[in-house]
Formats: structure tokens, sequence, C-alpha cells
């Protein structure tokens, strides 16, 4: 059984009407996941319109769970007081955060916070063997966020608080951390490059054309964590196949040599050929691909746990229609 986490509340977190990370992307996933029969309860968004032509029929749907708001300490086990504290104020006040780039609300710091409850309610079904696998559909995402600065529309690192969270309630050792986002994990790979005991491998756009600007191969962790830390950057253009011969030479190897005990993945779909904010050319297929090879790497190593968050992606129909081929390798 394959859990999905997810709030129609996530929508309340505005960033004005031509931001890319808007609430529609979780309408859209809402509307392509019951599409595509993954979902059976009732649509929270029945007004919401979009044509994603035709989706793969699910063979058996997914479990859904419902995410919990988790406390305010759980914050700290990344991030600086003071950063949480600036986060929370801005909120209020309807600011903006990184220099314009990341528009806040009077509900984002709550809404924020529920999008980590959301992963970390996958990440406890997960655990606790209520299912094999998880998909935390949340907004805003996480993976920019560093220890002590809100970016690239994330207000906190929910990848890095998860693994964190897991390896406290769970007593975990080993957890690897794929990031297929087509913008480097700056914000994952900053709370965590110092620690042997997480894995994190990145697989981006070149970051002397893309933000943020980090992610080169010589960015291998630091201290104890030297070498823990794998970035792959790719050249604009790059397609499913050049991802597919970095997924086999590199990335599996990697999690191989490593021996994880859970697979944690940042799931962004803005590496697709139709999304506005880079210049990678991954499809459907091409997302369906790398999911069948992190899902046997999962088997192969973790017993088949796999907990996976939403980052970026900001075509709508392609998000939709990516999110759902995620999903049906998952479901395998």
């Amino acid at each position: 059984m394959i859990g999905f986490s997810t709030s129609a509340r996530f929508v309340e977190h505005q960033t004005g009407p031509d931001h890319p990370e808007r609430p529609d992307r979780i309408r859209a996933i809402c509307r392509a996941v019951r599409e595509a029969g993954l979902i059976t309860s009732p649509d929270p968004f029945p007004q919401f319109s979009i044509d994603f032509g035709p989706l793969p029929r699910a063979a058996q749907s997914l479990l859904e769970l419902t995410p919990a708001l988790p406390a305010e300490s759980t914050l700290r086990l990344v991030h600086t007081p003071k950063h949480i504290e600036r986060v929370q104020r801005a909120c209020e006040m309807g600011d903006v955060l990184d220099s314009g780039d990341t528009p806040v609300g009077p509900s984002s710091y709550e809404i924020a916070r529920l999008s980590l409850g959301s992963a970390i309610t996958a990440a406890d079904a997960v655990m606790r063997g209520d299912v094999l696998r998880a998909f935390s559909a949340g907004r805003p995402p996480g993976h920019h966020a560093t220890p002590n600065q809100a970016m690239g529309f994330c207000l906190f690192s929910n990848i890095a608080i998860v693994a964190r969270h897991i390896q406290h309630s769970f007593g975990l050792h080993k957890i690897a951390i794929i990031d297929f986002d087509v913008h480097h994990g700056n914000g994952t790979q900053a709370c965590l490059e110092d620690d042997p005991s997480i894995r994190f491998i990145s697989l981006h756009q070149s970051p002397t054309t893309c933000y943020p600007g980090t992610g080169f191969p010589w960015e291998r962790g630091v201290g104890a964590g030297t070498g823990f830390t794998t970035n792959i950057p790719f050249d604009p253009g790059a397609r499913d196949t050049d991802y597919l011969i970095a997924m086999d030479n590199q990335v599996l190897p990697a999690l191989d040599g490593f021996g994880p005990e859970i697979l944690l993945l940042s799931a962004g779909f803005d590496a697709h050929r139709d999304d506005p904010l880079a210049q990678i050319n991954l499809s459907d297929e091409g997302f369906a691909q790398i999911t069948r090879r992190l899902v046997d790497a999962a088997n192969r190593h973790c017993g088949g746990r796999m907990v996976s968050l939403l980052e970026g992606g900001y075509n709508l129909r392609a998000l939709g229609r990516s999110v759902v081929r995620h999903l049906e390798e998952m479901n395998k």
C-alpha cells in the first residue's frame, strides 16, 4: 500500500497572481491523481479546470493520509531560533523574504508548518509499516531553505527536518536523500553536509546556468560528512537519456555503496521540458524511469521504504502528469 498526504489548506499560502509557486499547483495535482484513479475521495477543488490529456489509469488507489500540524520545536531540528522567528514575523506582516523571491502572507507560517507536517505524516506512516512508500504533496516546498535563511520559494527545509525526525524518532543510522528537482538542493545540503549518516545526492541543471548557483561536483560535504554529498549537474538541453545514464552510473552505485535504511526523495518536476523556469528536457516517461530505478534501489536496500516530497514543478499540466507517473511507479 502506498500513502498520499496533502491538504486543501495548502492553497492558503498566497504568493501573488504571477508567482510560479502558486496555489494552483496543489489544485492541479489533486485533479490529476483523481483523474488517474489514484485517489477516490471527492476533489476539494471542483471548480478548477485543466486538461491533462490522457492519463494512465491506476491499478489500485492510494491510501490517503491526513497531515497533522507539527510542534514548532520540530523546526529546530535543523533551523536556528532566529530564522524561525524571522519567518514568523515576516508572515505576520505579509512581507517578502529572500530579496523578493519568496512572498509570504498571514497564513504562510502555519501552512509552511503544515507542509512539513504532511511530510512527517508520510514518513511516520512508512516507518510504522502502515504503507510501504508515501508521497507528500505539500507547499511551500523546502529544499532551498538553509538553517538560517528562507530562499527560492522555501521557508523551512522539509526533507532535512524529516531526516532528523526519522533519526530521532525511529533510530535509523543511514538515510539517503535523492533530489531530482532542476535546481540544486542547496538548503538540504547546508543543513546536512557535515553528517556521514545521511547520503545526499542532487541532480540538477548546471549552477553556471541556473538558480541558486551552487551544486558543483566539488561540493562533496564538509568535516565528517566529506564524501557523503554528491552533486550531478547537467548542461541545458539534457534529456531523459542523460539523466538515466547518471542514475545508472552514479546514483545507483552510490546508494549500493552506502546501503540506506530508507530513501527520501526531493521530487521536483521542474526539469520537465515544458517547465518555464529552467532548460532541462525531461519527459513524463523520464520521471517514471527515474522513479522506477529508485524504487528498485529501495527494494534492494530498505525493504522498499521510500518517502517522496514535492518540491518544484511550475507548468501545471506537466506537473500533474509527472506526479501521476511518479506515483504510478511508486505504487508498483
